[in-house]
């Protein structure tokens, strides 16, 4: 490749504006440097269904150089302290999925004392053994109004915003830094020994580049159409294929915002339901195979009665049809896809933007500066595949242990459609829970503590009776159990209120911080 190799971004949205900024931010404006452009048509809006994130972004962010309450007021953006599930295991149930690693002190993790607690009367698994669940519960934020900067405060957390105006943020950054954006469109993408010889745009004529990234989203424009890299479909393994979205104002500007995204399960799918400053993002994810598109609208509107009343009959949610799943090759010779024209899941857990941040990440590594890519390519492809397929099994295990009864659901339990290993793991994990040696690093994006949050929220049947000899610290884990307990107290009672402290930032930034107390809960709290 050249000096200042000439990179060319098919595509803006969150995944062609986070690769540009995130791009011209690492490698620089030097002498040298890549020079980048991105084309993007006016006319193509964004996918945005989820608006969700996993914490991952806050490191994102600050590799950026955006300030988090910028961020915050600019994206409509709120804090995000994990998931609640509701309907999930039986209609009734609710569980949380809380960011915050369960608590671990010397050596030893609380699982087994609380597995060999009796299911009868001991808490849920995510209040036993971390703050946030009830933080969350209480309405409260993950951290006060002047523990400012991605990392200030105690507790993990992610956001929820609006993908729209996110994509507005990081177009602005991109542009900072030196990035130079196209308004077009492309009709044409011509190619040759090499890979994409050049596109064409209507309005900016014939554009020649080094290397291309394909963010056109699902047309694919480069690696699909133009390279043809078969994309390879998940849906025997992951069941929906079909989403309605809308966006639903506030009836109260100042109703408490919830720090989780509710998930709620439903006869043939689940609900989403994101709340941002001043209004809902809400969604219905279903199978059309078990659902027509009149009964999906049926339930949307159902569940939008709780906020709609009766006008949410004549409420219109946008229909998006996907096919889940990803392409093997995702970069083929000069040509690398990210965010939609790679692959997509439905929106649960969030995994859309998080894909987008790994398949950076990777790039930025394996970039071709010199010498011949293939075996960088190689090494992307196989590492996003992995990616992938890890990810399918996390977004699996949600669905193949409901006890639900309805045919979407008795149909995501038949062991056909659970992957080998997600089985053979659900074997072990009959009689040892989850551990850190059951998911690889830097290929599971979910850690073992995920996995555990999924099982025992919905209560998978872990028999440790045989272990209970080795389990003799009961005692001390009680007093850990009590600790936990009076934390959370304490919290509740220090943290400001979700609506509170995005008011908060929105209008004044984070606060100075005050002096320091000795009585400050926070001191004693660990991960």
């Amino acid at each position: 490749m050249t000096s200042s190799p000439r990179i060319l971004i098919a595509g803006g949205g969150t995944a062609g504006w986070m690769t540009a900024a995130y791009l011209a931010r690492v490698f620089g404006q030097g002498a040298g440097a890549p020079r980048i452009t991105l084309i993007e048509s006016p006319d193509i809006g964004t996918v945005g269904v989820g608006e969700g994130s996993i914490p991952t972004i806050r490191t994102t962010l600050q590799t950026l150089g955006i300030d988090e309450a910028e961020f915050l007021r600019d994206c409509s953006a709120t804090f995000k302290q994990g998931i609640r599930f509701d309907d999930w295991e039986v209609e009734g149930t609710s569980y949380s999925h809380p960011f915050e690693a369960p608590y671990f002190t010397d050596g030893a993790g609380l699982l087994p004392y609380w597995l060999l607690q009796d299911p009868a009367t001991r808490p849920p698994f995510a209040e036993a053994v971390t703050l946030q669940k009830r933080v969350a519960d209480a309405g409260r934020a993950p951290k006060r109004a002047h523990e400012g900067g991605y990392f200030g405060g105690r507790m993990n957390y992610a956001y929820h915003f609006d993908a729209g105006r996110f994509g507005n943020l990081l177009a602005r950054y991109a542009c900072l830094y030196g990035v130079t954006h196209l308004a077009g469109r492309i009709s044409e993408v011509e190619t040759g020994t090499d890979g994409i010889a050049a596109v064409i745009s209507p309005e900016h004529g014939r554009i020649e580049a080094d290397f291309y990234i394909d963010c056109t989203g699902f047309a694919a424009l480069l690696i699909g159409k133009a390279l043809g890299s078969p994309f390879h479909s998940v849906r025997d393994v992951l069941l929906t294929d079909t989403a309605l979205a809308i966006q639903l104002p506030y009836a109260d500007p100042q109703e408490a915002i919830p720090s989780y995204t509710i998930s709620t399960a439903h006869e043939s799918g689940w609900t989403w339901d994101i709340g941002l400053d001043s209004r809902r993002g809400v969604g219905y994810v279903y199978s059309s195979a078990h659902s027509s598109d009149d009964r999906a609208r049926e339930v949307l509107r159902t569940y939008l009665r709780r906020y709609a009343g009766d006008n949410a009959a004549s409420l219109e949610p946008r229909l998006i049809r996907f096919d889940p799943g990803y392409r093997k090759a995702q970069w083929v010779r000069n040509c690398c896809a990210i965010g939609l024209s790679a692959g997509f899941y439905e929106p649960l857990e969030a995994t859309g933007i998080m894909m987008i941040e790994v398949a950076i990440g990777l790039l930025v590594d394996c970039f071709p500066f010199t010498g011949p890519a293939d075996a960088s390519a190689a090494l992307f492809n196989e590492r996003m595949c992995q990616r992938y397929e890890k990810t399918a099994e996390f977004l699996k295990l949600h669905y193949c242990i409901s006890r639900r009864p309805e045919a979407f659901w008795r149909d995501n339990a038949d062991p056909a459609t659970i992957p080998e290993n997600l089985r053979a793991l659900l074997d072990m994990w009959t009689y040892r829970p989850p551990s850190r040696f059951d998911t690889l690093t830097d290929i599971d994006i979910f850690a073992a503590s995920s996995y555990q949050y999924i099982l025992y929220g919905m209560n998978y049947p872990t028999d440790l009776r045989a272990q209970a000899p080795i389990h003799s610290r009961t005692e001390a884990a009680d007093k850990i159990f009590a600790r936990i307990r009076a934390f959370t107290d304490g919290a509740i009672r220090d943290l400001p209120s979700h609506r509170d402290l995005i008011t908060q930032i929105y209008a004044h930034g984070f606060a100075p911080p005050p002096a320091l107390k000795r009585t400050d809960p926070f001191l004693t709290v660990s991960r």
